[in-house]
């Protein structure tokens, strides 16, 4: 059966754009076709993040996303990375050289698929926390970036992208350190002034043992920082009874899709982008956030949750 795209129960959509990450099951012919079909039901974004480096590959990940745009009828959302999340490694010296190729990538990029959007470093305050030179170094090359994007494509919006829970100081949890909301940085959006939209990574789950804990505001506090669109570019819950004193089931994940949907409203986002729609091969608790279990295929109860926009 798999993940179809069975109606909802209740018809009424909510006026957010929603989206999935590239995440198929193989990445064979009938995986991508599998995947492509059912990203459909799951919005009309598909969200692909990966090495700045491949945006200058003609036959890589991104230009495959961006191609098959206008066969699957979705927006392709590319976001180009440059530096490791786990402990905030470049990928690459962020030199002369390198700032060269990044910059004539994003051009070639733009130029060729003229995209919606487009954006380069993802959950940089990650970045700061781990070398704040680099994070002053990418800020400073940004504006570069977003000029040669702009020569090329006009109407593409360019953006950076960060990390909410790290943004609230939420770093206790599995982030493994404290929550303290003193410790927020909410500042670094001031970096970023050419940022057309504050985008920003959502995991509540690295914070939260429960979607009940979350506040009323979680979500609405961010209309309190910017005046831009704001975007969600990743969201996620696990459903696996691990890692211990963080289990979860898919029930909580169905219920955490649903309390989701409730406390974005008054955020009134561009878009949110649930992260994967198999479980990805990866560390917990990532490993269990796919909409779809990758095992034998079926959906999870979160999907049917997330295709009817929480109903």
């Amino acid at each position: 059966m798999g993940c179809q795209k069975d109606e909802p129960s209740t018809p009424a959509q909510p006026a957010i754009r929603k989206g999935i990450g590239f995440s198929p099951m193989s990445f064979d012919s009938a995986g991508m076709t599998d995947f492509f079909e059912k990203a459909d039901a799951a919005g009309d974004i598909v969200m692909w993040a990966g090495d700045w480096i491949e945006l200058g590959d003609t036959a890589g990940a991104p230009a495959v996303i961006a191609g098959l745009a206008s066969v699957y009828h979705y927006t392709p959302l590319i976001i180009a990375q440059f530096f490791s999340q786990s402990d905030g490694t470049l990928l690459r010296p962020l030199n002369d050289s390198t700032k060269r190729i990044y910059s004539s990538s994003a051009a070639v990029f733009a130029r060729r698929y003229r995209p919606e959007f487009l954006g380069f470093g993802i959950e940089i305050n990650i970045l700061y926390e781990h070398s704040p030179a680099d994070f002053d170094t990418f800020a400073d090359f940004f504006p570069v970036v977003c000029d040669s994007v702009k020569a090329r494509s006009p109407s593409t919006q360019v953006f950076t992208v960060f990390q909410l829970e790290k943004m609230k100081g939420l770093n206790g949890g599995l982030f493994g350190g404290v929550n303290d909301t003193s410790n927020a940085q909410w500042f670094l959006i001031e970096q970023f002034p050419r940022s057309e939209i504050l985008a920003l990574t959502t995991y509540p789950a690295l914070v939260f043992t429960s979607p009940s804990g979350i506040s009323s505001d979680y979500y609405a506090e961010i209309r309190t920082r910017t005046s831009k669109p704001v975007a969600l570019t990743e969201i996620g819950w696990h459903s696996n009874p691990s890692p211990p004193d963080w289990e979860s089931s898919e029930n909580k994940q169905a219920e955490f899709v649903t309390r989701f949907f409730d406390l974005i409203e008054p955020l009134s986002p561009e878009f949110a982008v649930w992260s994967f729609l198999y479980d990805p091969d990866t560390v917990e608790p990532f490993n269990s956030m796919g909409l779809c279990r990758r095992s034998d295929g079926e959906p999870k109860l979160a999907w049917s949750v997330w295709i009817g926009g929480g109903q």
